[in-house]
């Protein structure tokens, strides 16, 4: 991509918004610190700024975007209650925010979810019905669902309000570091569906409009970087499932893609065994728990994806929900 390029933001989504959703989520989401590692930064020979959204509520930023979008439902789309279909993290954001603002919820989700993840959204008293990867349409079961209950459907990724709640990270990324003192010169996040680094975008285009900012994909699920190659949306080629299971999403959405296109100088991908090596060195050095699509910013600059030499960059730890067998085969190298 160009990175002198004129930066453009589409009209469905702007700064306002996201301002207006930080009002929103203050005292429900949590402010995550934005911290930094003296041996993660001496290991690339620049300043890295980490925001640990794994310390987030359900352990994922996907509790600010669900927030924001059901806490604007009527009361009588309140009564009849939302319908969400995701993989874990979006579910347990929903789930949650329904339970906090006294609405039923059922969440879509696949057979083969992480167990934490399903268990987690069971917890936040939502209901959960599965449907198989390769067999079924998600979006369709779920708009079925809604139309039996009157209730709404709401995206993981492609809404306004979700996207707004989203670019709350960025809106405290900026000004966090302009309270130390620090001005980043790129940041580093991942992308599943867009959601969460469209937001960021708009944040940071605003407020920290020097910054370059990059996607992070894992191999093999590369649609963004390809849709932004090719300048329009498209999807990657059929590939063996991912480590990363939250960023599978098979393309990106109708309203993330045009912030990502006018925001994004590139989009980065890792692979699994680079996914596998960020967990480890997170869990050991910087003592966190990430989740393989939570740790593929990290993996990209701990794997030389760019050279951070007499830079500052921030990178989004985006979630830390992992299955404890899986997590245990991380840390002993099996992957």
């Amino acid at each position: 991509m160009n990175a002198t390029r004129e930066w453009t933001t589409p009209a469905a989504v702007t700064i306002a918004d996201v301002e207006s959703a930080a009002e929103r989520l203050a005292g429900q989401a949590l402010v995550t610190p934005l911290i930094e590692s003296p041996a993660l930064s001496e290991r690339l020979g620049g300043r890295v700024l980490i925001k640990p959204e794994t310390l987030q509520r359900v352990g994922a930023f996907k509790f600010r975007g669900a927030y924001n979008r059901l806490s604007r439902l009527s009361g009588a789309q309140r009564k009849a209650g939302v319908v969400a279909f995701s993989s874990g993290n979006h579910a347990q954001g929903v789930a949650l925010a329904a339970r906090l603002l006294g609405m039923p919820a059922l969440i879509v989700m696949p057979a083969d979810a992480p167990k934490v993840k399903v268990d987690a959204t069971r917890a936040y008293d939502a209901e959960v019905r599965f449907y198989d990867r390769a067999k079924d349409d998600r979006e369709a079961l779920a708009e079925a669902a809604a139309a039996e209950r009157g209730a709404v459907v709401v995206p993981a990724f492609d809404d306004p309000l979700i996207i707004a709640g989203q670019g709350t990270v960025g809106l405290e990324i900026a000004a966090q570091a302009k309270a130390t003192g620090a001005s980043i010169d790129l940041l580093l996040g991942p992308v599943g569906g867009g959601g969460l680094m469209s937001g960021v975008s708009l944040a940071m285009r605003a407020l920290s409009p020097a910054a370059t900012l990059y996607g992070v994909e894992p191999a093999g699920f590369d649609d963004t970087r390809r849709s932004l190659q090719a300048g329009e949306r498209r999807g990657a080629p059929p590939a063996p499932r991912s480590l990363c299971d939250a960023l599978e999403s098979p393309m990106p959405g109708k309203l993330t893609f045009p912030i990502l296109r006018g925001h994004l100088t590139d989009v980065l991908t890792v692979t699994d065994a680079e996914v596998a090596a960020a967990m480890r060195y997170a869990f050991a050095t910087l003592k966190l728990v990430v989740e393989p699509g939570g740790a593929v910013a990290l993996a990209a600059l701990l794997a030389g994806k760019l050279d951070l030499a007499g830079r500052t960059a921030a990178i989004i730890l985006s979630g830390g929900n992992v299955d404890a067998e899986l997590f245990a085969r991380v840390l002993a190298s099996d992957l």
